[in-house]
């Protein structure tokens, strides 16, 4: 068995682990930093919308010896405007995107190029696209966007509970925020694309998040019924039994994205298909991050705040305490009646004195009584015979 293969067994079994929940402090904390960031981002630099949502003009040159420098510094004398420009291939075709054009400022621009650039005027093809259509896509993302959240919201609150659905739509906030934080601040334009990338993360994050709940919701399924573990314990162990498989999950479907990204789009210039490429790759991150130390600590937050949840975790520190003052007296007791009241399936296993039982294992079978001593008569009464 591998390295990683043994450790996911390892933490399945709760011989390790790393405690998510008890440190949930330090991720929210975390969380936090990288939320006002990712604000301060947009509010100091702002999404740099493209054509299809501010309209504009796509400018296509042919093969020419100018640099990209060059052909973006002549495009934003020409327009007044910021562009941006992008290689087509190896001989030298380029892209030039200018935003807020009309026709009239797009013909303009389009001679000014042209007799920069050196070209004639009819090789130096112009698309314009008007604002319209940008507001149309836009509204149409934010209208499937809150169709999404209050669909993913119903089923999470009937598959699990209420609790749940709340920490998985805090989750996908997160990633959301955090993704356009990013776009914000590395200056990466919004495409359809974008839109599309960010659309697709939302489905991802929500999978990783049903993954670790559903282990949650087996592993506390009889919380009421042991006193072994506390409702943050036995939150953190389903969280451990699950973080092998959501951190591969996560590089598999990081992989090809990033071949996406920087092979497609850094070396072969991907245009759409690296503005989808970008926000997947950082929200599939984020997404990773916030369903592995955000989502399950904040349904344990909200969980230990119900008033049956605080008097069994009292009552499983009551008997950890006298476990620990009392001996095996007490830890037989309470072996014997945990298996008498839990089902066949969800007993709880007895472990030493230095090892917690194990939720979800089987009850051990108690000593077997001996059979009583028969007579040597094998029934016969005792007497004489006649």
């Amino acid at each position: 068995m591998s390295r990683l293969g043994d450790l996911g067994a390892r933490l399945y079994r709760g011989e390790v682990g790393v405690d998510f929940v008890g440190r949930r402090k330090v991720w929210y904390g975390v969380s936090v930093l990288i939320t006002i960031l990712a604000f301060a981002g947009l509010m100091v630099r702002g999404l740099h919308m493209g054509v299809e949502f501010e309209g504009g003009a796509v400018f296509t040159t042919p093969a020419t010896n100018v640099s990209v420098e060059e052909a973006r510094h002549v495009a934003e004398e020409a327009s007044g405007s910021q562009a941006l420009v992008q290689t087509l291939g190896d001989d030298g075709s380029m892209r030039i995107q200018v935003s807020g054009l009309d026709t009239e400022q797009s013909n303009a621009t389009r001679e000014a190029i042209a007799e920069e650039l050196g070209i004639p005027t009819d090789s130096l093809n112009a698309e314009v696209i008007g604002p319209s259509w940008g507001n149309q896509i836009a509204n149409k993302a934010w209208q499937g966007l809150g169709i999404f959240l209050v669909l993913v919201v119903i089923y999470l609150a009937i598959a699990f509970e209420w609790r749940m659905a709340l920490a998985a739509l805090i989750a996908l906030i997160h990633d959301l925020t955090i993704t356009v934080g990013v776009y914000a601040l590395v200056g990466f334009e919004v495409t359809p694309g974008t839109v599309i990338g960010l659309l697709t993360i939302l489905g991802y994050s929500l999978y990783d998040t049903v993954v670790v709940f559903d282990g949650l919701k087996e592993q506390t399924r009889h919380f009421n019924r042991q006193t072994r573990f506390t409702y943050a314990e036995l939150a953190n162990r389903s969280l451990n039994g699950t973080l092998v498989r959501s951190i591969n999950t996560s590089v598999v479907a990081l992989l090809p994205v990033g071949a996406l990204l920087f092979i497609g789009g850094g070396l072969l210039g991907g245009g759409m298909l690296n503005d989808i490429a970008l926000s997947l790759f950082v929200g599939l991150t984020a997404g990773a991050y916030s369903s592995i130390v955000i989502a399950t600590p904040l349904v344990a937050d909200f969980k230990m705040r119900e008033a049956e949840v605080k008097a069994q975790d009292k009552r499983v520190l009551a008997k950890r305490v006298k476990r620990a003052e009392g001996g095996d007296e007490d830890l037989q007791e309470e072996q014997e009646a945990a298996g008498a009241s839990a089902p066949a399936d969800e007993s709880v296993e007895p472990a030493g004195d230095d090892e917690p039982a194990a939720v979800g294992a089987p009850a051990p079978r108690g000593p077997r009584r001996q059979p009583a001593a028969r007579s040597r008569g094998r029934g016969r009464p005792s007497g004489k015979r006649r």
